[in-house]
């Protein structure tokens, strides 16, 4: 296994995973997935990873800035898909671990991520990579016309920004 950014070249096969992970209903609440245009525009340049295996990509993670306001420069959300086939083989536990290792290096303070309730091996990977759960935002949108609560988590760096 080896982590390598996450560039327009492995675009195709992140896309399939990110879909796939939408169609478990446990992802987020957009269905959309956008073209690789968009999503290069909305994630952090230096802070986004493909997970491979001979090759071929198994999942991956990247950071997105949660507003534009310089102080809050440091502060960003994380999106992680795994490969439905390659789940519960820790691939992502080490790509959050290196997602987080490239955030400290590239001074980021803190890290955010709002999970569905229900993703329990999701906040469990975040819990493993030092998150924390800093809240519960009961029925905060709805998902196929059902109510979903979100799990707000949060890792505060030890070496940026203190």
């Amino acid at each position: 296994m080896e982590i390598q950014d996450l560039t327009q070249k492995y675009w195709p096969e992140a896309e399939a995973i990110y879909q796939s992970g939408i169609a478990t209903g446990n992802a987020h609440f957009s269905p959309d997935i956008p073209e690789w245009d968009e999503w290069d525009s909305e994630h952090v340049k230096n802070c986004r990873l493909v997970a491979l295996e001979n090759g071929e990509v198994l999942g991956w993670a990247a950071l997105t800035a949660i507003s534009d306001r310089c102080v809050f420069a440091g502060v960003a959300e994380v999106s992680i898909y795994i490969a439905e086939k390659a789940r519960g083989r820790g691939i992502g536990k080490m790509l959050l671990a290196e997602l987080v290792k490239q955030s400290e290096a590239n001074n980021f303070w803190t890290l955010e991520a709002r999970i569905f309730a229900e993703n329990e091996a999701s906040i469990h990977i975040h819990q493993q990579n030092g998150f924390r759960i800093v809240g519960r935002r009961e029925r905060i949108g709805k998902l196929n016309g059902v109510w979903r609560d979100v799990v707000l988590l949060e890792r505060r760096s030890i070496e940026t920004g203190i």
